[in-house]
């Protein structure tokens, strides 16, 4: 069974040093991929500044921007003009002392085709998440495009089967995570490689048991500490997309800059989801105690 040949792409980065020449990066990236035919690109989480969670600082908060913005604005006019359905990732600032990591959306537009705001937080050494973030909340809702419907998260939902599912079960027929996760420069080679097949092994997992494509964009460099008191993080690149029985598509490398090209097939999850009915025989009279933090 074949049928919509979607061309996407993902564009790996590294921080610039600056909010311009991010999005100046972003740019470049943007007009690369409009000319190699891509309809739908996917950005890396936080891509418009440093991974500012390495350490806990209220001066930090004035990186966040308004959503609309300058920052979309300048996004939704390039999606426009290149005529491109763009997932960007930004850090939100909804009122003061409220604030979101929060995927955005344009569908072809500069006007915003909608948002995700991310639900699980994390609060680890090096991501210290909870100190800015405050959880989402407008749920697991699928955004409508051009191109399909999006089920966006965000990098630490990537670890939850939960969130993927509720996504699929929304009629999602892509997965899409921007994401920042890479390695303490302390482990070991070997921590380091349990850890980063561990995310991919997940991730390809959520494309098998929902039978949908999956692209996850990370972002790639070495990140100092700003406090000094973290050794950093070497942030491992390896964006990927995944086909819905978790075969890869197309893989980026662990060091640079990437844009990252690859051809989806839309049709095939309606044929793998019929020769594995995963949706058709879930026990869902079973299932109550997942609603429950553990059973005692």
């Amino acid at each position: 069974m074949t049928g919509k040949r979607l061309k996407v792409a993902l564009l790996q980065e590294t921080h610039r040093g600056s909010r311009e020449a991010n999005l100046d990066a972003i740019e470049a990236g943007l007009r690369e991929a409009a000319a190699a035919g891509a309809e739908l690109v996917l950005l890396q989480e936080l891509h418009n500044g440093p991974y500012f969670c390495q350490h806990e600082s209220v001066d930090a908060f004035e990186l966040a921007e308004t959503i609309p913005g300058p920052g979309t604005t300048r996004l939704g006019k390039l999606a426009e003009a290149l005529k491109l359905v763009v997932v960007a990732s930004l850090f939100e600032r909804r009122a003061a002392g409220l604030y979101h990591n929060t995927a955005v959306v344009f569908d072809r537009s500069a006007a915003i085709a909608g948002k995700y705001r991310k639900m699980h937080i994390p609060d680890d050494p090096a991501f210290y998440e909870k100190f800015y973030f405050t959880p989402g909340d407008l749920g697991f809702e699928p955004i409508d495009t051009s191109v399909g419907r999006l089920g966006v998260l965000v990098c630490w939902d990537q670890w939850y089967p939960e969130a993927a599912r509720l996504m699929a079960l929304a009629g999602a027929e892509l997965l899409l995570y921007p994401t920042a996760i890479g390695w303490d420069p302390n482990d070991t080679e070997d921590e380091r490689e349990r850890q980063r097949e561990a995310w991919i092994t997940v991730q390809r997992g959520h494309a098998i048991a929902n039978g949908l494509p999956l692209m996850a964009c990370n972002r790639t460099g070495f990140e100092a500490d700003p406090s000094g008191v973290g050794a950093g993080i070497r942030f491992w690149g390896s964006s990927f997309v995944a086909g819905p029985q978790g075969e890869f598509l197309a893989r980026a490398g662990t060091d640079g800059r990437e844009l990252l090209i690859a051809e989806i097939d839309l049709a095939r999850s309606e044929h793998v989801r019929r020769i594995w009915p995963f949706l058709r025989d879930r026990r869902i009279d079973a299932y109550g105690d997942l609603l429950k933090r553990f059973r005692d």
